[in-house]
Order: structure tokens, then C-alpha cells, then sequence
């Protein structure tokens, strides 16, 4: 069966890694924003300044936590599904396995960050201490006060520029690798070791495809956040953040955002696999008592 028959799988594996990752997405925020952070004390210890908000992003109390954990599964789950379903579709009428690999990510992704900017921007400027914004529906207010209806899709362009190669090369490697690593031998029924050996198969597909994904974004995501803080254009950004700090703007947070984004993004990668595996597992199992059961009932027949 293709991927078309799994949405809920999709769905639950996107929600699991958009959860689990929340903190490291909001000290990445934080981190490639620049917001400056008070001192953070932990277990009496005053955490150094260059640390503070990434160790920040780690404590309560998790502000908009339910509107980007909302927004993130939704957009995940619809970028590997339909990229997924697409594939398929495509390759089934014919067109090649490049145009099959790219043309549904692309489409996708393109769509899905253009409609969840508003809750992108609002999120990241939920996380900087000097509003003092409670929630998330006081961040949308507040941006709509300052900059009206157009301040909300701010960023959009380096969103779509960071977002969409992302995952077009996400999928990109995912697919490679899941032609190019050898499955194990026999099936389930056959061989005791198949479903680990299948998770352990599906565990390097998505590592790979994670960091291959977030490897390329990092200045993107640094231009966007910078966006977020300052208002200011794309070009003007990006001229402001070199003669401030030099080619080096492109490494701002690089080490958390190769965590926050390449991290779910595995996740859900692994996840999706693992659920549409013991789902598989599980009709197998149903199946097996009533083909046992008419299997007598047809031998008398027969006879």
C-alpha cells in the first residue's frame, strides 16, 4: 500500500516530533534572533550571556508552545504526505524521477509556508523578553497594531527561500536513500530480525535526509528571525546583518539550528516510518486468525 493509505500515521509522527523539539525550535529562535536574554540562573549557577538563550529556550514558561507545536505538525504532515502521495502520482503518469522528487515538495512546501507565516512571526516574537507579550493572540495584535495586515506575512520571502530547499532536499535525500539502502532479508513472518533491522534502515535515511535539510538553511533562517526583530527588508537585512558581523552572520546559532531543524525533521522522517510499520504489523496480525479460520472451511469444500 502507498503512502496514501497512512494520513494518521503522517499526522501522529509530525505532532510526536513538533512536541518533543519545541524547546530546541524556541532556543534556536532565540539564538539566531539575538534576543538578549537576562541572566538565567540554574540550580543557583548564573548561566554566561553567550548561553543564556539557548538555556532559556529550555525553561518555562513555554510561550505560544501550543500555536507552533499546532502549526508545525500541520505543515509537516502535509510537506511529507503529499510530497509522498505526489511522488506516486506523478511517477505512475509517467514523468521522471527528478520532476517526481521535486515538483510535490516544491508545490507543497511553497503553500504551506506562505499560509502559516502569520503564526511564524507571531511565535519568534512571542520568544523576545523586551515585548513582555503573554500569548500568541497578543503577538498577532501587537504586530497588526505596528505594521498592520502586511507586517504578519513579513519575512515571507526568506521563509519560502529557507523553508521550501529544506524540505525539497529533505525528501530529496530521503528518497535516495531509500532506494540506495539494501532492505533486510525475507519478511516478517521469515526473518525475527526484520522489523529492527528496518528501523535501524529507516533511523539512517532519516539522520541523513535531517541534516542534509537543515545544512543549507541556517542563514536564511538568521535573515528571516532578523526580519521578525527589526521590520526591515530582505536586501536591507542581509546588507545590515554583513556590516555588522561579516560573512559570519550566515554561522549565527548554526549549531542549535542544525539540532532544531535537522533533529525533527529526522524525527518525523523515522517516526512515520515506524508508525506505518506497526501498523502493517498490526493488520498482518488481524489478518492471520481469519484466513486460519476459512482455511479448513475451503479444504472441507474442496473435498
Amino acid at each position: 500500500m502507498g503512502a496514501n493509505q497512512y494520513p494518521l500515521e503522517y499526522f501522529c509522527a509530525s505532532a510526536l516530533a513538533a512536541t518533543g523539539c519545541y524547546p530546541l525550535w524556541r532556543s534556536a529562535a532565540m539564538g539566531q534572533s539575538g534576543f538578549r536574554v537576562a541572566a538565567v540562573q540554574v540550580g543557583g549557577m548564573t548561566v554566561p550571556a553567550a548561553f543564556a538563550p539557548y538555556v532559556h529556550g529550555f525553561l518555562p514558561p513555554y510561550k505560544g508552545m501550543l500555536a507552533t507545536v499546532g502549526g508545525m505538525t500541520y505543515a509537516r504532515a502535509a510537506i511529507f504526505y503529499f510530497s509522498d502521495v505526489g511522488r506516486a502520482a506523478l511517477l505512475a503518469r509517467g514523468y521522471s524521477e527528478g520532476v517526481a522528487t521535486v515538483a510535490p515538495p516544491l508545490a507543497v512546501s511553497t503553500l504551506v509556508q506562505v499560509i502559516n507565516q502569520p503564526i511564524v512571526r507571531a511565535t519568534v516574537t512571542l520568544q523576545d523578553p523586551a515585548h513582555h507579550l503573554p500569548n500568541v493572540v497578543s503577538s498577532i495584535k501587537h504586530i497588526y497594531t505596528h505594521h498592520g495586515i502586511p507586517g504578519l506575512w513579513h519575512g515571507t520571502t526568506a521563509g519560502v527561500l529557507k523553508t521550501v530547499p529544506k524540505y525539497v532536499c529533505a525528501i530529496g535525500v530521503k528518497d535516495f536513500m531509500e532506494q540506495a539502502l539494501p532492505r533486510p532479508d525475507g519478511t516478517p513472518a521469515t526473518n525475527p530480525k526484520f522489523e529492527r533491522d528496518m528501523l535501524v534502515r529507516s533511523a539512517l535515511k532519516s539522520v541523513a535526509a535531517g541534516i542534509a535539510g537543515a545544512a543549507l538553511t541556517n542563514p536564511l533562517d538568521v535573515i528571516r528571525n532578523e526580519q521578525f526583530k527589526t521590520h526591515a527588508g530582505l536586501r536591507e537585512t542581509t546588507m545590515s546583518l554583513y556590516k555588522e558581523m561579516g560573512w559570519s552572520f550566515m554561522s549565527r546559532g548554526l549549531g542549535k539550528n542544525m539540532i532544531a531543524v535537522a533533529l525533527p525533521v529526522g524525527c518525523t522522517i523515522f517516526f512515520t516510518d515506524a508508525f506505518i510499520q506497526w501498523t502493517q504489523h498490526r493488520n498482518n496480525a488481524n489478518l492471520q486468525p481469519k484466513v486460519m479460520a476459512t482455511a479448513p472451511a475451503t479444504a472441507q469444500k474442496s473435498s
